[in-house]
């Protein structure tokens, strides 16, 4: 039996419904292996008081320090952040809080899935008991953390010293050898998607359903600058007709609902705040195309999601996005400007693929295989290990 201790900063919790879906799809499905016997280490940071009492740190400090998630063992230790500090002593907190909740528990391998702060928290508990470590790198743990001042050398470090890593892309990949991790340790390992959830289904009815006629785009991401619904707002401007529907939440919010008031876009432009990963489908599949105007990614789950449902893409050249779209019919991957958003929109309405050629390109992305392939990777990592004594 392989005892995982997974460690995640990126989980979601009953306050945070939506918050690392992908980490705990990944994470019950390794736990659901038949021979592993797997623990998540969920920490949640909190700032000193008076910071701590503002409402969203106070729900945060509620949430139970243990409890059963669908079925897996979770534990919740709070650690200490210290704002002005650019993050840098979030992983020293982090480990203190992590021993604490784990007592003398003893496991086989760290599974640290997210690079910062997990990263260089894990290979300090793993040295101090003793086993391998993993670390994963998604998107913004590299891209930011390990390119901020008061982060980068812990990022670089720890994955220096990780006994073995992964990435979500090869694209992925190459941007953690470029700021000095060794490309030769790293993994390619794919997110998954539910096949049987997201699928093409009668798009007409689907729209009814949503009170939209005519051609439909969504957009799926956090309202932050980073995701550039801006981007899509303004393509949508230039699309006489085209209605556009962006699911997710975020500081952005008020910004972007004054850009659509300005640019007369109310009756085609609704901001639906945070949508529950289980209602996804349904409004990913009522759409024509998913647009998403990223300015940087690992390989996002909301693309991979949007093929399954027969629903073409439209995004930029980043991240893992030409591991994804491949072939005409998965969508475009363009610059990330509102026109050649536009003209791509445009393309794929008027000589729109088949829903079953769109999904094709979805098929390899399986929660089946990115089980098999983790468990491969941290049992590798365990049989190394004891190999070298």
């Amino acid at each position: 039996m392989l005892r995982v201790l997974t460690l995640s900063s990126l989980f979601p919790d009953a306050t945070r419904p939506n918050f690392g879906v992908f980490v705990e799809r990944q994470t019950l499905g390794l736990a659901a292996h038949p021979s592993v016997a797997l623990t998540i280490v969920a920490p949640v940071g909190i700032p000193p008081w008076p910071l701590s009492r503002h409402p969203r740190y106070r729900a945060l400090a509620a949430l139970p320090a243990r409890e059963m998630w669908k079925g897996v063992e979770l534990l919740r230790p709070r650690f200490i952040v210290l704002p002005g500090t650019g993050g840098r002593f979030h992983a020293p907190a982090m480990l203190r809080a992590v021993r604490r909740a784990i007592g003398g528990r003893a496991f086989d391998v760290i599974d640290a899935s997210f690079f910062f702060p997990d990263g260089p928290a894990a290979v300090a508990l793993g040295r101090e008991l003793g086993i391998p470590v993993s670390i994963k790198a998604r998107g913004a743990d590299i891209h930011h953390w390990g390119h901020a001042r008061a982060t980068a050398r812990q990022v670089v470090s720890a994955g220096l010293a990780a006994d073995g890593l992964l990435a979500v892309s090869r694209a992925m990949a190459a941007d953690m050898a470029a700021i000095g991790i060794p490309a030769e340790k790293v993994r390619v390992h794919h997110t998954g998607v539910d096949l049987a959830r997201f699928a093409p289904g009668d798009r007409a009815a689907a729209k009814a359903r949503l009170g939209v006629a005519g051609p439909l785009v969504v957009s799926v991401g956090a309202l932050i600058p980073r995701k550039g619904h801006d981007v899509v707002i303004d393509a949508i401007s230039r699309l006489d007709g085209v209605t556009l529907l962006v699911a997710g939440a975020g500081e952005a919010h008020g910004a972007l609902a004054a850009r659509i008031e300005r640019s007369g876009l109310a009756n085609r432009v609704r901001l639906l705040g945070s949508v529950p990963h289980e209602e996804l489908p349904g409004l990913i599949a009522a759409a024509d195309v998913m647009a998403l105007a990223s300015s940087s990614e690992g390989l996002a789950n909301a693309w991979v999601e949007a093929l399954a449902c027969g629903t073409p893409i439209v995004i930029p050249p980043a991240g893992g996005a030409h591991e994804v779209v491949t072939v005409p019919a998965a969508g475009r991957v363009v610059a990330r400007d509102a026109d050649s958003f536009a003209a791509a929109i445009a393309t794929l309405l008027a000589d729109p693929p088949s829903s079953e050629a769109v999904r094709a390109q979805a098929l390899p992305f399986t929660w089946e295989a990115n089980t098999a392939a983790l468990h491969a990777h941290l049992a590798g990592l365990v049989a190394a290990r004891q190999a070298s004594g």
